[in-house]
């Protein structure tokens, strides 16, 4: 006997083509507006994103792929398209002065202006709820008056001749402040046609096109007659002499190109970068094994006294040693670095009081390093006491029974037993630890924010700076410039450093334990 299945409306293949053919006509049209508005890569992507799931969606073979395709999309999404982002960044000259395409940069070129002709005392005068602008010609003492307007845009105002400025109190300086931007939108064109706009508080001056460009490409600096050509290499509107060469005055904003390996190149051959390169990028990995071994270190010691059968109170002691983990870790750093004041700081006071000293914590390279090191081991030894408790829970008693029948002590417990059967499973633990501190940038920048700085560098950077913390001072606080090309290309670098340090650990460690 056969049995009819009854299709809801819902269930319909109509309903459903319809639907896909909606999603299809909306990615198009994103797709469409993001190329337009020269966003590329993201095009792209929202492309290969929405085809590719459209296409899982729509045919009954790919069943199995829609439970799948979420996670990949969201790690296509939001891990290699931020990385293949990061790259293509790292092979131009983006940065603070050049971050708009050629287009969009001769554009705001052309759209500056400069004073030409004759100024104009201006006025503001109330009408009803409007205004009407009214100019004075110093020289021949006439009039021009507006009709009545409002604020609000771009607009152009007629003025005409008036024997006489209007009646009624005039406009304060402190209303036109207030009405700065507005103002600056308006152009007053007069009886001749010429065209006014506001060039100061008080004033409406002519204006002309600070550039000319001409059907080469050229721009010609009206006021100077110096010419200027796009020169691809650097990204900039740079000055030509008279034999067509190159004479080096460069126009702002410039725009973005693609340099090749400039940035990597950068990195190795600019001293200025080379050598606190090289020096952070080995005090990065000293601070990381560093950590993963002291934390290590202190939480499995912590956890073996904790477990320890004659300690009274372990209750209270799990709790006090737990607390660290579970206060917020800004909220650590910042009280940290209270403590660690070289003038006022508790830490200095009883190191004064018990011995004399007081370490410059913050201004010496090796005590920066040192509490560098302090505050983060605190911060996560309570994380590594946690799991070596767990993992003791899993050690057969009978192991240590045994031991103790052959006289074995505490000492040699630990080093013969416990160690040998927690260090195992904490391996790929400790290298994601390893791996997390190699970009701890949280702990750097709240606590020493990379200081003390190292001098001779053309690019910031300091002692205690890990690379993490060595790119964002580059992309964001340069002195010369925010230079996110050369950021990028560091972060691309030490992205291949974690990827290979982590393979060689897990080599190293699969050949140590298998």
């Amino acid at each position: 006997m056969d049995v009819v299945r009854k299709t809801h409306w819902w269930q319909s293949d109509t309903l459903k083509w319809s639907v896909i053919a909606l999603l299809g006509l909306l990615v198009g049209y994103l797709v469409v507006l993001m190329y337009a508005q020269g966003e590329y890569l993201f095009a792209i992507m929202t492309l290969l994103l929405s085809a590719t799931g459209l296409y899982i969606f729509a045919r009954r073979k790919t069943y199995a792929w829609r439970y799948v395709y979420p996670g990949l999309a969201g790690m296509g999404l939001f891990v290699l398209f931020p990385l293949v982002c990061t790259i293509a960044i790292a092979f131009t000259n983006y940065s603070s002065t050049n971050q708009l395409t050629q287009e969009r940069a001769q554009q705001v070129l052309l759209d500056r202006q400069y004073q030409a002709g004759k100024s104009y005392s201006f006025g503001l005068y109330p009408s009803g709820d409007a205004w009407q602008l009214a100019l004075t010609d110093g020289d021949s003492g006439k009039y021009y008056l507006s009709d009545a307007f409002t604020f609000g845009g771009e607009q152009t105002l007629t003025l005409n001749e008036a024997d006489a400025l209007p009646a009624g109190e005039r406009a304060t300086l402190r209303a036109i402040t207030q009405n700065r931007q507005a103002l600056s939108q308006i152009t007053a064109r007069l009886p001749d046609e010429s065209e006014l706009v506001m060039s100061s508080l008080r004033q409406f001056s002519g204006t002309r096109p600070l550039y000319t460009l001409a059907g080469d490409g050229t721009l010609t600096n009206n006021q100077s007659g110096v010419k200027y050509q796009p020169n691809n290499d650097i990204g900039f509107y740079e000055s030509v002499n008279a034999d067509g060469g190159w004479a080096g005055d460069k126009l702002s904003p410039g725009y973005t190109v693609t340099i090749g390996w400039y940035n990597f190149m950068r990195v190795f051959v600019d001293e200025g970068i080379q050598k606190p390169f090289m020096a952070i990028f080995v005090w990065t990995v000293v601070f990381s094994l560093l950590t993963v071994v002291l934390t290590v270190a202190v939480g499995m010691v912590l956890a073996c006294l904790v477990q320890w059968e004659s300690l009274k109170g372990k209750a209270i002691y799990r709790v006090l040693l737990i607390l660290p983990y579970a206060v917020p870790s800004f909220i650590s750093i910042l009280i940290f670095k209270g403590l660690f004041n070289q003038s006022f700081g508790e830490i200095n006071m009883m190191l004064s009081s018990l011995f004399g000293i007081k370490p410059a914590w913050f201004s010496d390279p090796n005590t920066a390093r040192a509490m560098v090191v302090i505050v983060n081991t605190w911060l996560g030894y309570p994380y590594m006491m946690i799991l070596c408790m767990g993992l003791l829970k899993a050690i057969p008693d009978d192991l240590y029974e045994a031991s103790a029948m052959d006289g074995a002590g505490p000492f040699q417990n630990f080093f013969k037993i416990t160690l040998p059967l927690l260090i195992k499973p904490l391996t790929p633990l400790m290298i994601a630890s390893f791996a997390f501190n190699f970009n701890n940038f949280v702990l750097i920048q709240l606590l020493t924010n990379g200081g003390p700085d190292r001098l001779g560098t053309t690019t910031p950077a300091g002692y205690t700076d890990l690379l993490v913390s060595y790119t964002y001072r580059i992309a964001f606080e340069g002195g010369g410039g925010q230079d996110f090309g050369l950021a990028a290309a560091i972060a691309t670098l030490i992205f291949l450093l974690v990827g290979a340090l982590a393979i060689v650990n897990l080599k190293a460690t699969r050949m140590k334990f298998d």
